[in-house]
């Protein structure tokens, strides 16, 4: 068996979960504040991939970044940059496509926090950007595992998405649910089901992962 779809896959899942980590907390916490109506539509639209098919945002996706649009063809004129059928491509569209599974438990957890945490850290004197990183993310901490873990796991097993903008080149943009789907296409049970014990091994194990930090964790009573 080929694991190179594997590792892709994993490098996919991890690429995208630590991007998402560096921009999703911070969009988290400033959707969790104030809710304004350019607030709610932003969140709609980063919502939409819970309840979109996969295929519809793939092929959006698809149009978006082909050369024959405004913004591939920019992106290919400027930096040389052709997201179609690459392995960028695949990123961006995981990110777009994960986005809501790091926001959503990430804002609801900051939601639930007392506004009293942060006046009182105000109140010693503390900045914004020290109460957040020392104050609010502590309290928090299990809902950002969470969130990664969720994240991870859903890129993990993406398919629809995938199949639209990377298509199926191997080394590039053949992940495991793509060698799936290609060996039972081609009838070869034994290797669809090597793929899929795989993917569904490590799917079993970050998930009881989550239960075993969430069980241990000492948590704050805010969250």
């Amino acid at each position: 068996m080929d694991l190179e779809p594997i590792w892709l896959s994993i490098k996919l899942a991890l690429l995208t979960t630590f991007i998402l980590l560096l921009i999703g907390i911070p969009i988290a916490y400033w959707l969790s504040r104030k809710q304004t109506l350019p607030k709610l539509v932003i969140e709609a639209f980063i919502t939409m991939p819970l309840v979109l098919p996969p295929s519809v945002l793939g092929f959006y996706l698809l149009l978006a970044f082909s050369a024959n649009n405004a913004l591939g063809r920019w992106l290919h004129e400027h930096f040389n940059v052709q997201l179609v059928f690459s392995f960028e491509g695949l990123v961006i569209a995981s990110l777009i496509y994960s986005l809501p599974f790091m926001i959503s438990p990430v804002k609801a957890a900051f939601g639930h926090l007392p506004k009293s945490i942060a006046e009182a850290s105000y109140t010693m004197g503390k900045s914004r950007m020290q109460t957040f990183f020392y104050v609010l993310l502590p309290n928090i901490r299990s809902s950002v595992f969470t969130a990664a873990v969720l994240t991870f796991a859903h890129t993990l097993g993406e398919f629809g998405v995938v199949l639209m903008i990377g298509g199926n080149i191997p080394g590039v943009t053949k992940v495991a649910s793509i060698a799936i789907y290609d060996a039972v296409e081609e009838m070869d049970y034994a290797a669809a089901n090597d793929y899929a014990l795989i993917l569904f091994a490590i799917t079993f194990i970050i998930v009881l992962a989550v239960f075993i930090f969430n069980r241990n964790a000492v948590k704050s009573p805010f969250e």
